[in-house]
C-alpha cells in the first residue's frame, strides 16, 4: 500500500504534474527563429524554488534553447530563498546569495545572468541604508537595482504575491527609503498596475536623479473587474504612459502581456498560438510605449517563467520581432539589447 503523501509532498507532486502538462502543451507548437543573429539581452526573468516549482539556470537555459541569440540576462527578485531567521529586513539577502551561487556554479558556457535586481523594504525609511549596503556586498558585483513591488488593486480578484497598500509611492517613509537608492547607484524597479502610473510619474518627477525601470508595460489588467473593458482600460493606461514618458529618468520593459493577469486568454487555447497572433494582440501596447519613450528607453523582456504560461521563449521573441519588423537596425539593436545593456551596465 502506497503511503499517504504529506501536504508538502502533494504540493510538489501537483506542481510537477502542472509543469509537465505545460511543457507538453508548449512542445506541441514550434517556430523557426526570426532574425536569429539579432543580439538579445533579456532584462527580466526569475529563478526560484517555491511551492514545489523549481526554475533555476538549467531550466532557463533549456527554455532559451539555441534559436535566438541570447547574450545576457538580468535576474529580478521574486520572493525566493529568503533566510528563515535573523532580522526580518535582512532575510532578503538569502535570495541574493542564491542568485550569486547560481551564477558562480554555472558551467554551461558564457555567463548568462550578468546582473540582478534585489529586494529591500523601502518602508524602512532611512534605515534601509544598512540593507542596501548588505545587498551590495552579498551580490558580489551583480546588484543593479531594487524592486519594491507596489502593485495594488482594490479588487480581491486581482491577486498579487506581494503585500502592499494603496498609494504607497506617495508615502513619506517610503520616499525616505527611495531617496537612498540613487546615492548607492541603484535603479528603482517599478512593478505597478496601469491604474498607478500617474503615481509613479509623480515620484519620478520628485526624484529625477533616480533611474526608474517600469516593468511589464505598466501592468495592463484584463481580468476581474477589468475584463471586457479593454478599450477603456487602454485609454487609462495610455494616459499614464504618456505622463511617465515626460520624465527622462524612466525606462520601460516591453513584455509581461503573456501573464494571465493581462487577460488575453492565450494560456487557455487548445494549442499554443502563433507569434503572429501574439504580435497582433500586443502591438498597440508595444508601439504606444516605443512612440512615447523612444527605442533608447525601451527594452523587450521575457518575464520567464511567468510568461511561459502562454507561449514558449522562442515564440515570445518572434512575436516581439514581428511587432518591430519595420524598425531600423539601430532601433532594433536598442530594443533587443542596447537599452538593457546600458541601463544595467552589461557587456554582452
Amino acid at each position: 500500500m502506497r503511503p499517504e503523501q504529506s501536504p508538502d509532498e502533494r504540493q510538489i507532486s501537483d506542481a510537477a504534474a502542472r509543469r509537465g502538462a505545460l511543457d507538453r502543451w508548449l512542445d506541441s507548437y514550434h517556430e523557426e527563429s526570426l532574425e536569429p543573429d539579432l543580439p538579445i539581452v533579456d532584462p527580466h526573468h526569475h529563478l526560484w524554488d517555491r511551492g514545489g516549482h523549481t526554475y533555476r539556470l538549467p531550466q532557463f537555459r533549456a527554455d532559451i534553447g539555441g534559436s535566438h541569440n541570447s547574450r545576457a540576462s538580468v535576474f529580478v527578485e521574486c520572493l525566493s530563498h529568503y533566510r528563515a531567521d535573523g532580522p526580518r529586513s535582512f532575510r532578503v539577502l538569502g535570495e541574493t546569495a542564491f542568485v550569486v551561487d547560481e551564477v558562480q556554479s554555472d558551467i554551461s558556457g558564457a555567463p548568462l545572468v550578468q546582473a540582478m535586481v534585489g529586494a529591500a523594504d523601502l518602508m524602512l525609511g532611512a534605515e534601509v541604508e544598512a540593507v542596501l549596503d548588505a545587498q551590495i556586498e552579498t551580490a558580489a558585483g551583480l546588484l543593479r537595482g531594487i524592486r519594491y513591488a507596489s502593485a495594488w488593486d482594490a479588487s480581491p480578484a486581482i491577486h498579487s504575491a506581494y503585500p502592499t497598500v494603496p498609494h504607497i509611492l506617495g508615502n513619506a517613509r517610503f520616499r525616505e527609503g527611495f531617496a537612498r537608492l540613487a546615492p548607492h547607484g541603484l535603479i528603482f524597479e517599478a512593478w505597478v498596475y496601469f491604474t498607478q502610473l500617474l503615481e509613479l510619474s509623480d515620484i519620478a518627477a520628485a526624484f529625477p536623479e533616480t533611474v526608474i525601470v517600469l516593468d511589464h508595460l505598466g501592468g495592463p489588467i484584463g481580468v476581474g473587474p477589468y475584463a471586457g473593458t479593454r478599450a477603456d482600460n487602454f485609454e487609462i493606461w495610455r494616459r499614464g504612459i504618456s505622463a511617465l514618458a515626460q520624465h527622462q529618468n524612466v525606462h520601460v520593459k516591453l513584455g509581461g502581456l503573456a501573464m494571465k493577469l493581462a487577460g488575453f486568454g492565450f494560456d487557455k487555447s487548445e494549442r499554443p498560438v502563433s507569434s503572429q497572433t501574439l504580435a497582433a494582440a500586443w502591438r498597440p501596447y508595444v508601439e504606444t510605449c516605443i512612440m512615447a519613450f523612444g527605442p533608447g528607453r525601451c527594452m523587450f523582456e521575457s518575464n520567464f517563467p511567468i510568461d511561459k504560461a502562454s507561449c514558449s521563449y522562442g515564440v515570445l521573441w518572434n512575436a516581439f520581432k514581428r511587432i518591430v519588423a519595420g524598425a531600423s537596425k539601430e532601433e532594433k539593436n536598442a530594443l533587443f539589447a542596447g537599452t538593457a545593456a546600458r541601463v544595467y551596465s552589461l557587456t554582452p
